[in-house]
């Protein structure tokens, strides 16, 4: 199996944000990047040249080949603002009706404005999916 395309690298959070043209995707990155820090407590970092993540979690193949992703992240795409809530959206029907403007895949979000989303509803999906994953992919002990 080849090696995974998007790791965790040492790029600058900073400087990726702040070289997003548009000042109000801007905005909502850095907007992005509060919500998701508080509900993760994590610092972000970049994966590949175009994620934005907040904590790991390591999960394995059926053949027994590991990978590390982020619990949750984000990117601002051409199109729209792509949050990557990585639990998906099985089980959360009544977040995701409350959650505002947006279309979604497996287990991404994509809004145009961060302003089309009702912020309480969108923490909360982060918190459940966030749990989640922890739940279900505990670090190992070392």
């Amino acid at each position: 199996m080849a090696e995974p395309k998007t790791k965790q690298t040492a790029a600058s959070v900073e400087d990726f944000i702040n070289a997003v043209k548009d000042e109000n995707v801007r905005e909502d990155c850095w907007a992005v990047v509060k919500l998701m820090q508080d509900v993760t407590k994590a610092e972000p970092k970049m994966w590949g040249a175009s994620i934005v993540g907040f904590g790991v979690y390591t999960y394995k193949y059926a053949s027994g080949k590991t990978g590390d992703w982020p619990l949750i992240g984000f990117s601002p795409r051409k199109q729209n603002l792509t949050l990557y809530v990585m639990a998906g959206f099985d089980g959360y029907d009544e977040l995701m009706e409350k959650l505002g403007n947006f279309s979604c895949g497996k287990s991404c979000i994509y809004v145009k404005r961060l302003s089309d989303l009702h912020l309480p509803t969108l923490k909360k999906l982060i918190t459940a999916s966030v749990k989640h994953l922890r739940k279900t992919y505990p670090p190992e002990k070392k």
